[in-house]
């Protein structure tokens, strides 16, 4: 592949829009939704998964919620996994569980 290594190479983050393209007529109502889609709705811990396919799943159930625009999951196999979910409003407790046993694992219990 053109010379390259197998190794990973580096990813540049570019935003949706730059300055040079934007309009200057923007009310600025597609940031402040941006910025309200990046607030934390709810974290909490997950038991059983293992793997990336796990943490897959358990997204892929949340992010079907009602106002999640994200969802991150910090990966702890055999362990409680951090679940972060990210939203303009807060998931009701109990549609989270659902969501989560929908995907096939369990919120930690609470101590």
């Amino acid at each position: 592949m053109c010379g390259t290594s197998n190794r990973e190479l580096p990813v540049a983050r570019m935003s949706a829009r730059c300055s040079c393209c934007s309009s200057e007529r923007d009310t600025g109502t597609e940031n402040e939704a941006k910025a309200e889609s990046d607030k934390i709705s709810a974290q909490f811990q997950v038991t059983g998964m293992t793997c990336g396919h796990c943490a897959s799943s358990v997204s892929g159930e949340l992010g079907k919620l009602e106002g999640v625009s994200n969802v991150a999951v910090a990966l702890v196999p055999g362990g409680s996994s951090t679940v972060t979910v990210y939203g303009g409003g807060k998931p009701d407790r109990e549609a989270l569980r659902a969501a989560v046993a929908e995907a096939g694992y369990q919120l930690a219990e609470s101590k």
